[in-house]
């Protein structure tokens, strides 16, 4: 595991995954984390290149993706910022892991064929952040190559804290207020520092990279509420109901916005 290209952190991302959160037991455990993994999967298998390619899984966190995708013969690289990712990925032993930040990528100019950034787009509040991170992918992607990123929805916070009642604090609605006109998190409501995508501005920031315009999909579709809430937890029959919604809803545009994530892909030209 290469760690010599550690980039400084924002200390509450810091704290929050090293020290709050365990987020390889949210992909594995959880109803909710299981529909993001499962329906990621299956959106990112429509656009991968054939195995073995090159790709370089940025902020890949605990390798839960990475490990999958070398499991299919791909050659993988994970980039992450977090050192206990980057100690849970190593585990696995089956590709590279290596601390980096997705703004400077050590990878060479048109040296892969596919970049997926399935989580560091929206820890980065400042577009000009968020359009260097595109830059670079676009940069090491050969030509053709695939440009996956996931953002979350503007409105998934509001859905996700209503399903576990905690909209009924007047103090929570007071800051989810503001979020519905500027994107950004306020850490008081339980996660980090994040911004949260209208659908216009997942384009604006593919633009603003010089890229081609993506094409953007619903990950969990508009019933991941009800798998968010915990109230239906064990009940296999909502998590196929919320799996078949997921992929009948996910091109549809009035409900991109009540998916919690988003996948925008793109071809480098």
């Amino acid at each position: 595991m290469d760690t010599t290209g550690a980039p400084d952190l924002h200390p509450h991302i810091a704290a929050f995954y090293d020290e709050h959160y365990e987020e390889a037991e949210r992909l594995r455990i959880t109803a909710f984390g299981r529909l993001e993994r499962e329906r990621t999967k299956e959106l990112l298998l429509r656009e991968l290149p054939p195995a073995p390619a090159r790709i370089l899984d940025v902020g890949g966190g605990p390798g839960i993706y990475a490990a999958w995708l070398a499991s299919l013969g791909h050659q993988v690289t994970l980039i992450d910022p977090v050192a206990r990712h980057l100690e849970q990925a190593a585990e696995y032993a089956t590709f590279t892991v290596e601390a980096g930040d997705a703004r400077t990528l050590s990878a060479p100019d048109a040296s892969v064929e596919a970049v997926l950034m399935l989580g560091p787009l929206y820890h980065l509040p400042d577009p000009a952040d968020r359009a260097q991170a595109l830059r670079e992918a676009k940069r090491v992607a050969k030509p053709g190559g695939l440009i996956a990123a996931a953002f979350i929805s503007r409105y998934s916070p509001l859905l996700d804290l209503a399903s576990k009642l905690r909209i009924n604090d007047d103090a929570m609605v007071d800051l989810l207020r503001p979020l519905r006109h500027n994107g950004a998190n306020d850490f008081e409501n339980g996660f980090t520092v994040a911004y949260f995508h209208t659908v216009e501005e997942i384009r604006q920031d593919f633009h603003a990279a010089g890229l081609a315009d993506p094409t953007i999909r619903g990950i969990e579709g508009p019933l991941f509420p009800l798998l968010s809430s915990g109230l239906v937890e064990d009940n296999p029959d909502y998590f196929e109901a919320a799996l078949r919604t997921a992929r009948l809803a996910e091109d549809h545009p009035d409900l991109l916005p009540a998916s919690a994530h988003l996948l925008a892909v793109t071809r480098r030209t």
